[in-house]
């Protein structure tokens, strides 16, 4: 579906391109690198479930390819990472998450990004009218800041998404500790701070803390 009639159909949120100035502040888009192989992977090797999302961290096939050594030593400064990707038929807010240190997200389909800052979380809360969207068109890498709050993505077709993520290595693998030994209260997995949206059940279940206030944002594709 092509932005125009996106932003037609959702007149509750300004779908802006991934281009405009305002995605500025939460990261950039990525153009020295090839991720030819992991995208031509991702299409023939992956599936979107019509079930729900998808999210697998690591997959070793993906990088074995050759951009994973030269993001490792120039993007991420000599750190090890991890190369999987999140697909699935999203069209929902759900949630907000952050990390320490940047992901890269390659959008395998045209898809929508919802973003917010990690300055305008109070008390644990954040107000999902602050909230921004954003169209990725398919082919497009990006850089997200670390100051930037994001979730899994929104489909912009019938039969959903595909977006590989890029990641600090051991990020969003369950903690050691039980979290109730720590202070932070979003802390809900490895290198993974999250607010969940209390009407989205399966997050509340795992024990997210319910931090977005307002309406769980949908992105609507008829």
């Amino acid at each position: 579906m092509k932005l125009e009639e996106l932003i037609k159909i959702n007149d509750h949120i300004e779908i802006k391109d991934i281009h405009n100035d305002a995605f500025v502040k939460y990261g950039k888009i990525l153009e020295d690198y090839k991720f030819d192989e992991l995208i031509q992977y991702m299409e023939k090797e992956t599936v979107i479930s019509a079930s729900g999302n998808t999210y697998i961290a690591s997959v070793n096939e993906m990088e074995k390819t050759k951009v994973r050594e030269r993001l490792e030593n120039e993007f991420y400064g000599e750190m090890p990472i991890e190369i999987g990707y999140c697909n699935g038929p999203n069209s929902t807010l759900n949630g907000l998450e952050y990390h320490i240190g940047s992901e890269i997200d390659v959008a395998v389909t045209d898809m929508v990004l919802l973003l917010g800052a990690l300055q305008d979380v109070k008390q644990n809360k954040y107000d999902a009218s602050k909230v921004e969207a954003f169209f990725v068109k398919k082919g497009t890498a990006i850089q997200i800041y670390e100051t930037t709050l994001h979730f899994g993505p929104c489909k912009v077709e019938e039969e959903g998404f595909k977006c590989i993520v890029i990641l600090p290595k051991g990020t969003n693998e369950p903690l050691k500790a039980d979290t109730s030994k720590y202070k932070d209260v979003l802390l809900f997995a490895r290198n993974k701070w999250l607010l969940a949206h209390p009407d989205r059940k399966p997050l509340m279940e795992k024990g997210a803390y319910a931090g977005i206030v307002g309406e769980n944002i949908e992105i609507k594709i008829k």
